[in-house]
């Protein structure tokens, strides 16, 4: 796993976290999702989910910013369990990232770009279980231990964390809190991811490190332009944008991995 940089593509790193930045600065989520799955179109896909860890690390921890001190005191508290058993499954998903083959991940980022999208668009009304409220089911133990340790595989596999995403707002949290609270728990796993990419040896060529943590910079610069402009941009435009590059994005690396581009 090494990445022989060249202008171009530094350049093209550059303008990519840059936008991916600012999708998650307006949106709240989207980060991890639009740079991993734009790289992984270019680069290695194993390449690109671990390049994608110093950067998602450095844009959450600027959103975590937004929390007021009781704010992040009270949250961390509350989603404490949800960030452990999050931490368990990631660090599963990462043993497993080196031993994947580049075509079936191809695919498998390609599917899960394409299931963020199902989920989260409003178009087609998906199928829900009727049991018990979603507050009440969502802080249950072992709904909280599920979420966590299967979100966690998978983010630890693609950088994709949508359950948690999903999770978070089933909450019903004011969209700003929404965001600090998505950010506070993605703080916690990526700084943890940092470590464990070293230990389990995915970070081999020392430049692959430093890249990712130059890329640490324009990712915080669009997140700043991005929030700059949340309030400016209405919730149908936000999520028609994000929505639409996946949906792109993901046919490509599932027709990449197929062999059919």
């Amino acid at each position: 796993m090494t990445l022989a940089l060249s202008v171009e593509l530094v350049a093209t790193i550059a303008i990519v976290v840059g936008v991916a930045g600012a999708v998650n600065g307006v949106a709240g989520f989207g980060f991890a999702v639009v740079g991993t799955m734009v790289l992984a179109a270019t680069l290695d896909p194993a390449t690109a989910v671990t390049f994608m860890i110093i950067p998602m690390f450095a844009v959450n921890l600027a959103l975590v910013g937004d929390l007021t001190r009781e704010e992040l005191r009270t949250c961390g508290t509350r989603f404490a369990p949800l960030l452990v058993a999050a931490l368990v499954g990631t660090l599963l998903g990462m043993a497993l990232l080196d031993r994947l083959p580049e075509a079936p991940l191809r695919i498998l980022l390609g599917l899960v770009s394409l299931g963020f999208v199902a989920t989260n668009q409003h178009t087609v009304p998906l199928p829900s279980l009727p049991v018990v409220s979603k507050r009440e089911f969502a802080d249950t133990p072992l709904v909280v231990a599920i979420v966590g340790v299967v979100s966690g595989v998978l983010f630890g596999a693609t950088n994709v964390g949508v359950q948690l995403v999903a999770f978070v707002r089933s909450f019903d949290l004011s969209h700003g809190l929404f965001v600090g609270v998505v950010a506070l728990v993605f703080v916690g796993i990526n700084g943890l991811r940092v470590g464990a990419a070293g230990a389990l040896g995915l970070y081999p060529d020392p430049g692959l490190v430093l890249a990712s943590v130059a890329a640490a910079v324009p990712a915080v610069a669009g997140v700043a332009v991005g929030k700059r402009l949340r309030e400016r941009v209405n919730e149908r435009l936000r999520r028609g944008v994000v929505l639409g590059l996946l949906t792109v994005i993901g046919v490509r690396l599932i027709l990449g991995g197929a062999g059919v581009v």
